[in-house]
């Protein structure tokens, strides 16, 4: 679950996910003893796994990059054993989402209730079904513009 959500935050990197996901199980690890039980473990865990993307995604808009695609041909075949070019190109499509949407659709994706996911991002249950399906037409729109 963790790894999906970073999985989304970072635009389908791997390894970036990877090395995001071992940092927040260490937070965890760390700040489980303050944990207050007014919420469910399941949402504790995605609130710091979203603060700790947030942060890695303000560290990195400061760093010069190259875009993906320079790349794009190498890292197709380097992850062709990983996923499939399906999965890398829905990840992709998240990427290119705002910030909480990302969020939103990962959490959707890894099979969060809708009360929950309002519980995380703070807003009420209705106005996240609406937000969940306008954020699937941008990603079917996305998807199918290529």
């Amino acid at each position: 679950m963790v790894n999906q959500m970073c999985l989304g935050f970072v635009k389908g990197d791997y390894d970036v996910a990877s090395d995001l996901s071992q940092e927040v199980f260490i937070i965890i690890w760390k700040k489980l003893d303050t944990f207050k039980e007014t919420s469910t473990h399941k949402t504790w865990i995605y609130r710091i796994t979203v603060n700790k993307c947030l942060e890695f995604i303000r560290k990195e808009k400061n760093k010069k990059t190259v875009p993906i695609s320079t790349f794009a041909h190498e890292l197709k075949e380097a992850h062709a054993e990983k996923k499939t070019d399906e999965h890398n190109e829905l990840y992709t499509a998240i990427g290119q989402l705002k910030e909480l949407d990302r969020l939103i659709i990962m959490m959707v994706l890894n099979g969060q209730e809708y009360e929950d996911i309002s519980e995380v991002i703070g807003i009420n249950p209705i106005n996240t079904r609406v937000k969940i399906h306008r954020i699937k037409k941008r990603l079917k729109k996305i998807l199918s513009n290529g």
